[in-house]
């Protein structure tokens, strides 16, 4: 049995407004989707008052993806 996989999605490098595809599968995953159907959020980490990541998992490949970008997208709000 193989481990989980890692990958690191920098928000800011996307288009849209916060969907992107799984790194492994290619599901499409978007942050409007409240089903838990495609994707399940692990842990959010906070640096104070910030944002600074979040740690999805893939539900179609199992894959972990840490979410990354929050702060400069914090700038710009």
């Amino acid at each position: 049995m193989q481990g989980a996989e890692f990958y690191t999605v920098d928000l800011t490098k996307t288009r849209g407004k916060g969907e992107f595809r799984c790194p492994k599968c290619g599901v499409h995953i978007s942050p409007d989707d409240k089903t838990d159907k495609v994707y399940t959020v692990l842990e959010t980490v906070m640096n104070r008052d910030c944002l600074e990541k979040i740690i999805l998992q893939c539900n179609s490949c199992k894959s972990q993806i840490h979410l990354i970008g929050f702060q400069a997208l914090d700038k710009l709000m």
